[in-house]
This record gives C-alpha cells, structure tokens and sequence, in this order.
C-alpha cells in the first residue's frame, strides 16, 4: 500500500460503498525523543503508518510548507505535534497547516504537559482536532483514530452519492434529449402536408 493511502473504496453493483485495510498516515512532531518514541509506539500498536520529526520547522519541510518540495506524492491524514517546542511552536505549526491550501483539511491534534485553559482554548479555537494532555494514553490515539477514519468513509460516501446523483442527471438529460429528438422527426414537414392533401382530394372525387 502506497504510504498515506487511508482506505481502499469498493463500490459494487449495488452502490453501496464497502471500505477495507483502514491505515492511517501520521506525522509526529515533538522535540523529546523519549516523547517521540512513546506516541509513534501508540500510533504503531493503532496500525498507523508514521513519520516523526523532531521540531516544527522539520515538519513544515517534510510537507513542502517552508518553499521547498517535500515529499513526492504526499498524503497525511493526522498531525500530531507538542505544543511546547523551540523555535517554531505547536501552535504556530497549526496556523501555518491551516493556512496552507493543500494540508489545512488535515486534522492536527496537539500535545502538552502543561493544563493551561488559554492554550487549550486558543488552539481549537485556530483549528485544532483535539488538545492531549501528556501522558498520551492508547484510548486516546485509538479514539482519534476511529473519529478520522468515521469522518474519511463519510466523506468518500458523500462523494459517491454525488456521482451517483450527477451520472443519473446526465442519463435524464440524455433521455430527454433523445425524446425531444424523436418527436422533432414525425412532425409533418411541408412535402408531407402535400402528399396528405392531394390524398384526401383523389378520396373526394370517387
């Protein structure tokens, strides 16, 4: 599976949508090591492919956010960063991921050791997933996990449902067309009004 594809979409016959092999790509960011290691272990036991960075501005590189070309071909789901990191924070990260018109869709969830209310408020208010006190606990990265990949096969069902409505649109307006079509051809033309009329006058002289 190519890194970042969340889910394979099935469409049978029946148009009902069929998702298999969920996974997740996540990209990781905290200055800690030790605080690396525990969340990419987490974000591993959720069947989640990851990728960490150790800062904030390694992050923006990695997406192609600092003027440089990032990865070929990237795709991520979730952004999970501490909040408290030098240099570029959590928070900034956020806003410059939401400013960005190819990644500002992606969910980010922030990390912090410190309870602060302001913070908190600050970030979801920015546009923060979800605010994580530390230690990250399994239940809540499989919570995520499940809230991303609920919204995800909404999406894609939505997405079918529109093509859906839009191919039968297309199919009524060709009928419609079609019809318009067959009845323009049986109207009488001028040659046939005179080949009716001379009809009725032989039928009147005998």
């Amino acid at each position: 599976m190519a890194v970042g594809e969340v889910m394979r979409m099935e469409i049978p016959a029946g148009g009902d949508l069929t998702v298999t092999t969920p996974e997740l790509h996540v990209l990781a960011v905290d200055d800690s090591i030790v605080d690396r290691k525990v969340i990419e272990r987490l974000l591993r036991i959720s069947s989640c492919k990851v990728t960490t960075v150790e800062s904030g501005t390694r992050a923006l590189q990695y997406l192609g956010l600092d003027g440089g070309k990032g990865a070929s071909n990237l795709k991520v789901n979730l952004i999970v960063t501490d909040y408290s990191m030098p240099g570029l924070t959590g928070y900034d990260l956020l806003k410059k991921i939401k400013e960005s018109s190819a990644f500002r869709e992606v969910p980010v969830v922030i990390m912090s050791s410190e309870n602060i209310l302001p913070r908190i408020e600050e970030c979801l208010k920015e546009g923060a997933e979800e605010f994580l006190l530390k230690p990250v606990k399994l239940a809540d990265v499989k919570r995520i996990k499940q809230l991303i990949l609920k919204n995800e096969a909404e999406e894609c069902k939505t997405l079918s449902h529109s093509n859906k409505r839009k191919l039968q649109e297309d199919c009524d307006t060709s009928s419609s067309s079609s019809s318009s079509h067959d009845d323009s051809s049986v109207k009488d033309t001028p040659s046939s009004k005179r080949m009716k009329s001379e009809s009725e006058n032989l039928s009147s002289l005998f």
